[in-house]
C-alpha cells in the first residue's frame, strides 16, 4: 500500500542563478580590458606618469629636495586618463546597445552599477598606482641623490585618487547615458572649471578640487577635508548614475 504524500506547507521560495557579486566584478574588469578602447586608456595612463616625469627631469635645471611633488603631479596625469575609463564601463554599455544584454544576464540594474563600480575602482587603483611607481623609478634613474621620503605614501595616494577618478567617470556615464557627453562634461569641469577657479576663486576651488585633494593628501595636508572632497564628489557621481540608470529605459 502507497503512503499518501502530504503537501508541505512551507513556502518555496525561488532563487536567482544569477552571478555572484565578485563573479561580475571579475567579467566587468574583463569587459572592461578586452576592447581596444580600454587597453589604450590603460597603457596611456601606465605611461604618460613616467612619460612626462622623464621629460620634466630631464629638462629642468633646478634641483628638487623631495620627489614626493613630482610623483603627485605626474601620477595625477593618469588619474586624469582614467576618468575616461570609468565612462566607458558605463556609458560605454548604452551608447553601443550592449546594455540590452547586460541587464538581460542581470535584471537588477543597481547590482550591475555596484560591479562595475568596484570593478573601474580595482583597475582604476592598479593602474594608477603602477604609473607612479613607475614614474618615481624614472625620477630615481635620473635624479638618484633626491630625497624619497614620502614616496609610498604618494604612489599610495595616488592610487586612491585613480579609483576615485574612475569611479567618478563611471558615475557620471551611468548618470548620462551617452559617452561623447560624459566625456566631455567631466573633463570640461576638471580641465576647464575648476582651473578657472583656481585663477579667479581660488579659497573655492580648494574646497571643491578633487585634483587639489588627491596633491593635499600625498603632501600630508588637510587631510579631513582632502577626503571629504573625494568622497564628496565620487558619492555625488554614484547616486546621479543609479537614479538615472534606474529611470532610463532600455531599448
Amino acid at each position: 500500500m502507497t503512503a499518501a504524500v502530504v503537501p508541505s506547507s512551507r513556502p518555496v521560495v525561488a532563487r536567482r542563478s544569477g552571478a555572484s557579486l565578485p563573479a561580475q566584478v571579475g567579467l566587468e574588469v574583463r569587459k572592461s580590458l578586452s576592447t581596444r578602447s580600454g587597453v589604450a586608456l590603460v597603457a596611456a595612463a601606465v605611461l604618460i606618469a613616467p612619460a612626462a616625469m622623464a621629460i620634466a627631469a630631464a629638462s629642468s635645471t633646478e634641483h628638487l629636495d623631495s620627489a614626493t611633488g613630482p610623483v603627485v603631479v605626474t601620477g595625477m596625469l593618469s588619474v586624469l586618463v582614467l576618468i575616461a575609463l570609468g565612462v566607458l564601463s558605463t556609458a560605454g554599455e548604452w551608447t553601443h546597445g550592449s546594455v540590452q544584454t547586460t541587464y538581460l544576464l542581470e535584471p537588477r540594474r543597481s547590482r550591475v552599477l555596484a560591479a562595475k563600480a568596484l570593478a573601474v575602482a580595482a583597475v582604476g587603483a592598479t593602474v594608477a598606482a603602477l604609473a607612479a611607481t613607475l614614474a618615481f623609478g624614472v625620477l630615481a634613474l635620473l635624479e638618484p641623490s633626491m630625497s624619497f621620503d614620502g614616496v609610498v605614501r604618494a604612489v599610495l595616494v595616488v592610487g586612491v585618487g585613480g579609483a576615485a577618478f574612475a569611479l567618478i567617470g563611471a558615475g557620471a556615464g551611468a548618470a548620462l547615458g551617452n559617452t561623447p557627453g560624459a566625456l566631455t562634461g567631466v573633463y570640461l569641469v576638471n580641465l576647464g572649471v575648476l582651473p578657472l577657479l583656481q585663477t579667479f576663486k581660488p579659497a573655492l576651488a580648494d574646497n571643491i578640487d578633487p585634483g587639489n585633494a588627491v596633491l593635499n593628501l600625498a603632501m600630508g595636508d588637510e587631510q579631513a577635508q582632502s577626503i571629504t572632497i573625494l568622497a564628496v564628489w565620487v558619492a555625488v557621481a554614484l547616486v546621479a548614475g543609479a537614479v538615472m540608470t534606474r529611470r532610463r529605459a532600455v531599448q
